[in-house]
């Protein structure tokens, strides 16, 4: 397998991510060094998503059946937090800026998201097993590896503490709560190759982030407070406020940008949230027309032979 997988991922469900990324003082001291590391490095971003694909199709293929991540390696995103954000435009994905660069600028302030993949593994096993696929899952995952990495995550808590999980994901799809915090107006990175679209990345602060989901949430406590958007929005911001006031906030679409870009998801979510506290049922519905003809073919893809 060569370094191109990640351009194509052909095969692979689609998959998005809303990342938090934190100042280094933001982490435990012993987990610091490793982190400055990190940003010290040259690696472009591209590499970063290449070499976690890459672990992660490696795992599925081992002999032991142990598809748990071992922990030896975590791998590290870093973004510069720049005193003044501007937009981006699109940047060629061989062209994308390694965290070395950004370091080089003195205006410039890193900020990291570690993908701990231990953790999220064990969350992800866990929340399987529970679910309604809980019979099949016991099956392919047996007990014996379960135990196996339950040390894996005690090892990590005791070395870092209790970590806050930097990072949501999603297949086949993003949900529409994610959108709300985000405005059309964020720096934006549309990275291209070979004529397709390979993500695209939203970035926000953490702070406007808040301001947004909070404004959303009260919007909706009093037009809709049945919908299932506001519970998910309420475990957003519990999420969010878990994070330094200094971090970023950051949607990654994924491959399925290929799909829907440009995409007017974030402005449909507030039109719509809009429209239902001002009692515009007309306009909420035709909101969510929208967001359906451009999500809906996508988790549709989910259950295709």
């Amino acid at each position: 397998m060569t370094g191109n997988i990640y351009r194509g991922q052909v095969g692979l469900p689609f998959s998005s991510a809303l990342r938090i990324y934190e100042p280094l003082e933001a982490f435990p001291e012993q987990q610091q060094e490793a982190l400055r590391a990190a940003g010290a490095g040259l690696k472009s971003r591209a590499a970063v998503e290449n070499a976690e694909l890459l672990a992660s199709l490696g795992r599925i293929t081992r002999q032991d059946g142990d598809p748990f991540p071992t922990g030896r390696t975590d791998l590290v995103r870093v973004v510069p937090a720049p005193a003044k954000q501007t937009s981006a435009g699109a940047t060629p994905d061989a062209a994308e800026p390694g965290p070395g660069a950004a370091a080089a600028r003195p205006a410039d302030r890193l900020l990291y998201c570690p993908s701990q993949l231990v953790l999220r593994a064990g969350l992800a096993a866990n929340a399987l097993m529970e679910g309604i696929h809980g019979p099949l899952a016991q099956l392919l995952i047996p007990e014996e590896q379960r135990d196996k990495h339950q040390e894996r995550i005690d090892e990590v808590r005791a070395h870092e503490g209790v970590s806050r999980v930097h990072t949501r994901a999603s297949t086949w799809g993003i949900p529409f709560s994610w959108f709300c915090l985000f405005k059309e107006s964020d720096p934006t990175d549309v990275v291209e190759s070979e004529g397709r679209i390979v993500t695209v990345r939203i970035r926000t602060s953490i702070a406007e982030a808040l301001e947004r989901v909070s404004y959303a949430v009260a919007h909706l406590a009093m037009a809709a407070p049945d919908l299932d958007m506001l519970e998910d929005l309420t475990q957003l911001t519990e999420w969010l406020e878990l994070f330094h006031p200094d971090s970023a906030v950051e949607l990654d679409y994924g491959a399925v940008a290929d799909k829907v870009y440009p995409d007017d998801s974030p402005l449909d979510v507030r039109l719509g949230i809009e429209c239902l506290a001002e009692g515009d049922m007309t306009g909420a519905a035709a909101a969510y027309r929208r967001l359906a003809s451009r999500w809906v073919p996508i988790r549709q893809l989910a259950r295709a032979s």
